[in-house]
């Protein structure tokens, strides 16, 4: 089945992104989102908005949701699934709860409706740039039918098996992205404190065996000091919830991902849901006193590497 035209819902941060790069690729796309204005941008670029979910729907074979909780995917889906028909496609694309995820496919299931959850991950700046990877389950042939989608959206699609294990799987990234952030934290302090130049710093953990992801990426915005990753506390503060209770499930000694989780709940108290997550520096900042500043370093990420065609990583 070649899917023509998709409805998309949610256009926050990423979403807004991921729709952008679906109609650069020339599908014809619905959106809906409670905060109209955020469509402005993307309906003068060509798509169409959508007055209701249920408009949304009734234009749609693939509808496609990035929702910032496992409450607003309920939510969206309570409205969604009736009115969606026998062989649609609903692909969710944010990072949720594995268990809910099980449950609204089974829902989706009983009426024919193919399902397949696909979060994406690699940072904001690559999902502007379609160079994000993608974590895709389901089933294989939803697989294959929404590949031409997936490919318009990320360069590496991995597919993982049935529902449940990319959402398991992205929780666990987010989660070891965490601890990083916080480990990061506290190197660059050691740095400071004794006097090494955080630049070479920089550099110096970036060709070491101690380098990262998240060391190439958040702490250059760090190092500005506008901690700007677009990504929030309260969103950190979700997805580690969503790791230690999968800690919890399989009865998992995890004391770092408790621990993990009452850092950034100290840091989302003190500097507020929608501070970015980086902010959890300036924590350990204000507690000692102290800055960790360094000239040359991007107020924003950008992802200078090109644009690479979306294709499926084979294992």
């Amino acid at each position: 089945m070649i899917d023509k035209t998709i409805g998309f819902i949610g256009l926050g941060n990423v979403g807004s992104k991921i729709a952008n790069n679906i109609l650069i690729e020339g599908y014809k796309l619905y959106i809906f989102d409670l905060n109209q204005t955020l469509s402005k941008k993307l309906v003068n670029k060509g798509a169409i908005w959508a007055e209701s979910i249920s408009k949304l729907i009734s234009k749609s074979s693939v509808i496609i949701t990035c929702l910032p909780s496992p409450k607003a995917i309920n939510e969206v889906m309570k409205l969604a699934i009736p009115l969606l028909s026998k062989n649609d496609l609903w692909i969710e694309m944010s990072t949720t709860d594995e268990s809910e995820m099980i449950k609204l496919s089974k829902l989706c299931a009983k009426k024919g409706i193919e399902t397949l959850e696909a979060p994406i991950t690699g940072g904001q700046h690559r999902a502007e740039t379609g160079n994000i990877g993608v974590l895709v389950a389901g089933e294989r042939k939803s697989f294959n039918r929404a590949l031409p989608i997936l490919s318009a959206i990320g360069h590496e699609i991995l597919y993982c098996g049935k529902i449940g294990n990319a959402s398991t799987l992205k929780v666990v990234t987010n989660y070891l992205a965490s601890v990083n952030l916080l480990a990061l934290g506290e190197a660059l302090m050691v740095c400071k404190k004794y006097g090494l130049d955080l630049t070479k710093a920089f550099h110096g953990i970036k060709i070491s065996s101690g380098n990262s992801f998240v060391h190439e990426t958040e702490s250059k915005v760090i190092l500005n000091g506008s901690y700007d990753v677009g990504f929030t506390m309260e969103l950190v503060c979700k997805d580690i919830g969503l790791f230690n209770k999968l800690t919890d499930k399989f009865q998992i000694p995890a004391q770092l991902s408790k621990l993990t989780k009452s850092i950034f709940e100290e840091g989302k108290l003190l500097y507020g849901d929608k501070a970015f997550s980086t902010s959890i520096v300036k924590r350990l900042e204000d507690k000692c006193n102290d800055d960790l500043r360094a000239d040359g370093f991007p107020e924003k990420l950008v992802d200078e590497e090109s644009i690479k065609k979306g294709i499926e990583v084979k294992i």
